[in-house]
C-alpha cells in the first residue's frame, strides 16, 4: 500500500486528470438533471401539484438519461487517454523507468498507448474481450464454489457472485498493464499471455482483488454517507426539492471520488501483485487449452494473434 501511495504520488498529473474527467462526469450529470428538474418545474406550473411533480420527475430523468447517453458514446476516449495512460506510467515507474514532469508525464503515456494499441477502438475492442475472458474465469470458480461441502454456500451464492463481479473489475486494467509492459507489438498476443498467466493464478489474483474491493467500497460508502447531507440541501435549494436528488447526487460524488483515486490506488496495489507473481513464469499449455475450451472472447482474441509471441527481452 506504501508503494501504490508512491506511484499515485509520483503520476500526480495523471491523478489530477482523472479527478478532472469524472468530477466533470459529475458536474455535468448534476447540472443537466438540476436543469431538467428547473424545466419540468417551470411546465408544471400549467397544471395542479401532481402534474408538476410528475414534470419534474421526467425532466430530472430526461436530464440525467441525456449525460448518460453521451457518457456512453465517450467511453473508449476515457479508457484510452485516461484509464490506459495512467497504467503506462506506473508500468513504467514499478520497471524503474524515469518519467518526465507536469504535463509531459500525459503527452508521453498517450504517445505509450498509441504506440501499443494504436487507435481507442481497438483498446475498447480489446478491452471487452478481455473482460469476457475474465467472466468465464470467475464462472469457473463460482463452480468450484458451488461443489465445495461449505455449509450454506448454495444459499450464499448470489452474494458471492455479484462480490466476484465487482472484484474482478480491477483485473481487465491489469491485463491492460501487462500488453503495455511486454513491450511487444502485437497487443492481441500480450493480452493472450496476460489471461493464461492470470487463469493460472487467478487465486492469488482475486484473492487480493478481493480485498481491494472491499477497500474502495469501503471507503466509497464512507464518503457517500459524508456526502449525502449537503448533496440533500443542494437539492432543498432547487425549484420544488426532488426529493431522490441529494441520494443520486451523493452517490454521484461517491462514484467519482472511486473512480479518480481509490480505482487506481488498487490497480497500482494489484499491479505490484502481478509483477511479483508472475515474473519468469512460463505459460501453462493446459491454462491456454482450457480457456481456449470455455471463452468464446478467448477464442476470438487468439484469432488476432498476428505472430508469435515473444515477452519483452526475448527474441522469437
Amino acid at each position: 500500500m506504501a508503494q501504490a501511495i508512491g506511484l499515485m504520488l509520483r503520476t500526480m498529473p495523471f491523478v489530477l486528470l482523472r479527478a478532472a474527467v469524472y468530477f466533470g462526469i459529475t458536474l455535468a450529470y448534476m447540472l443537466a438533471t438540476g436543469t431538467g428538474v428547473g424545466v419540468g418545474w417551470g411546465i408544471g406550473a400549467f397544471g395542479d401539484d401532481e402534474f408538476r411533480a410528475q414534470s419534474m420527475a421526467w425532466g430530472g430523468m430526461i436530464g440525467f438519461g441525456i449525460t448518460g447517453a453521451v457518457m456512453y458514446w465517450i467511453r473508449e476516449y476515457i479508457l484510452y487517454i485516461v484509464k490506459a495512460g495512467h497504467i503506462a506510467v506506473m508500468v513504467e515507474l514499478i520497471d524503474g523507468r524515469t518519467l518526465p514532469e507536469g504535463r509531459g508525464q500525459i503527452s508521453h503515456a498517450t504517445a505509450v498507448v498509441k504506440e501499443r494499441f494504436g487507435q481507442a477502438s481497438m483498446l475498447f475492442a480489446l478491452d471487452q474481450l478481455v473482460k469476457g475472458v475474465i467472466r468465464a474465469v470467475t464462472g469457473l470458480v463460482r463452480g468450484i464454489l458451488g461443489i465445495l461441502p461449505i455449509p450454506y454456500v448454495k444459499q450464499l451464492m448470489g452474494v458471492v457472485q455479484a462480490f466476484l463481479r465487482v472484484a474482478v473489475g480491477f483485473v481487465d486494467e491489469i491485463i491492460l498493464a501487462h500488453a503495455i509492459r511486454s513491450g511487444s507489438s502485437d497487443a492481441w498476443g500480450s493480452a493472450r499471455e496476460a489471461l493464461v498467466l492470470y487463469g493460472q493464478n487467478w487465486k492469488a489474483m482475486l484473492r487480493n482483488a478481493a480485498w481491494l474491493t472491499v477497500f474502495t467500497y469501503g471507503l466509497a460508502a464512507i464518503v457517500f454517507l459524508v456526502t449525502l447531507a449537503p448533496a440533500a440541501a443542494l437539492v432543498y435549494a432547487m425549484p420544488g426539492a426532488w426529493s431522490a436528488g441529494g441520494f443520486v447526487f451523493a452517490l454521484l460524488f461517491a462514484w467519482s471520488v472511486k473512480a479518480a483515486f481509490l480505482e487506481p490506488f488498487a490497480v497500482a496495489c494489484l499491479l505490484q501483485v502481478w509483477v511479483k507473481t508472475t515474473d519468469g513464469q512460463p505459460l501453462d499449455p493446459e491454462w491456454d487449452g482450457r480457456l481456449e475450451q470455455m471463452s468464446s472472447h478467448f477464442r476470438k482474441l487468439k484469432a488476432r494473434v498476428t505472430g508469435a509471441f515473444t515477452r519483452k527481452g526475448e527474441t522469437a
